[in-house]
């Protein structure tokens, strides 16, 4: 199960970082629009588009990372009142109810993302971009989603993590 935990900590992390180079090409892109339609005067065709595509799929593909990282928003009032084993036990509850809610999502982009290759959707657009493709980024990004929040939970498991950021960063300044 550690090499299951670090591939899935390797691929968060690597999707992670596309997800950052997606967001950096969505600002160049912009720049590039705003540039053709201010300087050069013409339409754009495909750079709204692509924008909020890449935009979209940045969240959801960078979303294992930023679990992997507990970068998310906390309120840790609760953790920092309860003792270390209702911290436990809230992080098991939260983490069950995220992993469950991510999994149906899960299985319901597929069906989308399927719907989409098999009927070769493009959006009504001159660009006319294939649905699949940035469809895509949903099942990539949950699935991965939730192997990362069942890798958590067997780190939780096996002690191997604090159930909390900000109980760890306490932690580790009480010591």
């Amino acid at each position: 199960m550690n090499q299951v935990y670090k591939w899935v900590c390797k691929a968060s992390t690597a999707l992670g970082i596309f997800a950052a180079g997606l967001m950096l090409l969505s600002v160049l892109v912009v720049c590039h629009m705003v540039f053709v339609r201010a300087v050069l005067n013409e339409s754009s065709v495909w750079q709204t588009e692509f924008v909020t595509f890449a935009l979209i799929a940045a969240t959801f593909l960078g979303s294992p990372y930023i679990l992997l990282t507990k970068g998310h928003v906390n309120v840790d009032l609760l953790p920092l009142m309860l003792g270390d084993a209702g911290r436990r036990r809230l992080a098991w509850l939260a983490s069950s109810l995220g992993f469950s809610f991510c999994l149906l999502l899960f299985y319901s982009s597929l069906h989308w993302w399927w719907e989409a290759w098999v009927l070769d959707l493009t959006t009504p657009t001159i660009w006319r971009a294939r649905l699949w493709i940035p469809y895509l980024s949903f099942p990539v990004g949950l699935g991965l989603l939730c192997l990362q929040y069942m890798v958590d939970m067997w780190a939780l498991a096996k002690g191997l993590s604090s159930p909390f950021a900000a109980m760890a960063t306490q932690e580790e300044g009480a010591v």
